[in-house]
């Protein structure tokens, strides 16, 4: 399971998000981009030491800031399923596999009459 779809999943759902700086974020996820850049929602962000607290109506995260995301586990259950939905729609085939017997078989060289770059055939 990948973390971006994951993420990708969770928008409009409640996340937590703790920083490098040991601040943590509570809110509902907007938007994720490739670099796990978040913008959340109706956040709670309480300090490093917990002792304050601060509501937010919207914030933008770095990514590179992020230290753990607590995702809720109905999420993680959405995404497991939909990665069993499209590997059944696959046909169980995997990356490189082949298919109804077609494809070369042997690699980036093809079969043995062909013999590579620069060697001569005899």
């Amino acid at each position: 399971m990948l973390p971006l779809s994951l993420l990708y999943t969770a928008a409009g759902h409640p996340l937590l998000v703790e920083l490098k700086n040991g601040e943590t974020f509570n809110g509902h996820l907007v938007n994720c981009d490739n670099w796990m850049n978040l913008t959340l929602r109706e956040v709670i962000q309480t300090s490093p030491d917990g002792d304050k607290f601060w509501r937010l109506n919207e914030c933008y995260i770095r990514g590179n800031t992020i230290k753990y995301l607590n995702v809720p586990e109905e999420i993680v259950d959405m995404v497991k399923e939909e990665e069993h939905r499209m590997r059944n729609a696959r046909g169980g085939r995997g990356r490189g596999g082949r298919e109804n017997g077609f494809g070369r078989g042997r690699g980036r060289g093809g079969s043995n009459n062909n013999r590579g770059r620069g060697r001569q055939q005899q």
